[in-house]
């Protein structure tokens, strides 16, 4: 199996994040190795939930159409309450990462549940902190596991998506998580 990298796009707005998704869909990115993790939104006007149906999770509130929309595209779905973060939603293989970073006790001092996963990734403690604080500020993060091979086109297209900032997490590079 070939070596992954790890390309970290931050979004501020979740049309743009979507719009990402769906332009790494079309041309022909596994959407598998996808995941986009942000906010959750309680305010006093809108009634906000989650509930399962069968083998998905579904959600209303504010960004309800959003996040059924990237649930439905991308495989897994959670809710975590992070401290100092607050309540995030997380779509993609990277709640399989934080739950087995959780269980295997791979918290690293400073770091929060999905830190955790995006370190036993392999992704280094000073990126993670710079995403955790993206987090707080209520952007959205699109984790894309992707072959050495596949990097600069998804570079190129996540470009054309106003990202904040993209971030490539070279395989060659990365520590093993311990």
């Amino acid at each position: 199996m070939p070596e992954k990298d790890v390309v970290v796009a931050v979004y501020n707005h979740h049309e743009n994040a979507e719009d990402a998704v769906q332009e790494l869909q079309r041309a022909g990115f596994d959407m598998n190795q996808l995941s986009i993790v942000g906010k959750d939104y309680h305010t006093e006007e809108n009634v906000v939930g989650y509930y399962n149906a069968g083998d998905r999770m579904k959600y209303w509130g504010k960004l309800g159409a959003f996040w059924g929309g990237v649930w439905g595209l991308l495989f897994g779905a959670a809710f975590f309450v992070v401290p100092g973060v607050g309540p995030v939603l997380v779509a993609g293989p990277l709640v399989a990462w934080i739950v087995g970073a959780l269980e295997g006790a791979v918290v690293v001092g400073g770091l929060s549940a999905i830190g955790a996963g995006l370190y036993s990734i392999g992704i280094p403690k000073d990126s993670i902190i710079r995403y955790e604080v993206a987090l707080r500020a209520s952007n959205f993060l699109l984790i894309a596991h992707v072959t050495s091979e596949e990097i600069a086109r998804a570079r190129e297209i996540l470009n054309r998506t106003a990202p904040l900032e993209i971030n490539l997490h070279s395989s060659q590079n990365l520590q093993p998580a311990s």
